[in-house]
């Protein structure tokens, strides 16, 4: 590597790539590069992308995403590098598809061609709807693998927001009932006369999400676009996890990790039934016995995501989800099958647990999980039972 006039314009541009990819790459850290590479030789290659690390990635997790960063940007010559994966690795970087486009125009790196249906992986001939659109309606079982990763972005992009609720605790407010302390307080800076009256009220506060996936072999076609939904919602929310088969297990610590490759391979470790039988009722009797008292306060919503084909005892299920939903604020379950054409909740499962539950929705593709969001995002004060 030589030191060339245009190595700051250059830096510069890595500096945005980093920060499309979701590393802190401000102005100042750029500064901070810029020095760095001012007091070594940057024909050294190591010294070079150690110095850029040590400048840009501060955090454990962001290692990965800046070596992934650093092989595109700075060895674009060779034409087996893709923008959003690394030399002879799988791992891809968490760019929008839009913004992918641009770098790989940016950077003078071919595009492998595509079948002929469209490089975005839906069918040149969808006149009228665009590839996006067309990717939130596709049922999660039919997508590719390519597909599956446009679908994590979009799923990592969303902007998932739950409904606030009322607290016990009162706090400053311009309108609301009198604060006598504060009015007091006021009033000995203006030598004892009462000026001005301040005012309190209730405080508000996002309600807590309990998430319980089905991870058996029922669900096997959905389970790990599920997990990155939960992933996705995790990082913005307060969010309790479990995954269930024939056991519970808790990942909500394992689903916290920034990098969603890592925090999956830790699920895949440590969740030992995956892809098993399916006991739903024993299920949420652990979760009724050993974590609904820890989760389940401040009038938390309850999310769970299942097929509904159960081999347990359907009269267990039904008391248990009857516990759970007399202690949540509202329980919500989700069936992927729900999204077929035809389908009806007729199983042992699906016909013990639907008295029990406020909504049963769809999971089979991203529209239906936006139309959870929006469920969220309007949940009312108050449960509303059925």
């Amino acid at each position: 590597m030589t030191e060339t006039p245009d190595l700051l314009p250059r830096l510069a541009a890595f500096a945005r790539l980093l920060h499309d990819a979701g590393l802190d790459a401000g102005p100042g850290r750029v500064q901070t590069a810029t020095r760095a590479l001012s007091v070594l030789d940057i024909r050294d290659r190591t010294a070079f992308r150690d110095a850029l690390r040590a400048c840009f990635a501060s955090r454990k997790e962001d290692l990965p995403l800046f070596e992934a960063a650093f092989d595109i940007f700075w060895a674009p010559a060779d034409p087996r590098v893709r923008a959003g994966s690394m030399p002879a690795r799988t791992r891809s970087l968490p760019l929008a598809p839009e913004r992918a486009r641009a770098w790989l125009t940016a950077l003078g790196l071919q595009r492998p061609e595509l079948p002929q249906e469209s490089r975005d992986g839906v069918p040149a001939s969808s006149s009228g709807y665009s590839p996006q659109e067309l990717l939130r309606q596709k049922d999660f079982e039919e997508m590719t693998w390519q597909e599956s990763e446009q679908v994590k972005r979009l799923l990592q992009q969303a902007p998932w927001r739950v409904a606030e609720r009322r607290t016990r605790r009162l706090g400053p407010a311009r309108v609301g009932q009198i604060d006598l302390r504060r009015s007091a307080r006021q009033a000995i800076r203006s030598n004892g006369e009462l000026v001005r009256l301040m005012h309190r009220r209730p405080r508000l506060r996002r309600r807590p999400l309990v998430l319980l996936c089905d991870v058996s072999g029922s669900m096997e076609r959905y389970s790990r676009l599920l997990l990155i939904f939960a992933h996705a919602i995790a990082r913005r929310e307060e969010v309790e996890t479990f995954v269930f088969s024939t056991r519970l297990t808790r990942i909500t610590r394992m689903l916290r990790r920034r990098d969603i490759d890592q925090a999956l391979a830790e699920v895949g470790k440590k969740v030992h039934d995956f892809s098993g039988g399916t006991r739903i009722g024993d299920a949420v009797a652990e979760f009724n016995r050993r974590w609904a008292r820890r989760v389940l306060g401040h009038g938390a919503v309850v999310i769970v995501v299942s097929d509904g084909w159960d081999r347990g005892d359907p009269e267990r299920l039904a008391s248990e989800l009857a516990r759970l939903h007399r202690m949540s604020h509202r329980l919500i379950w989700l069936n992927p099958l729900l999204g077929s054409e035809g389908y009806q909740p007729v199983t042992r499962g699906m016909a013990a647990a639907l008295p029990h539950t406020d909504d049963f929705l769809s999971a089979h593709n991203v529209q239906a999980l936006d139309q959870l969001g929006q469920l969220l995002a309007e949940l009312d004060r108050r449960p509303s039972r059925r």
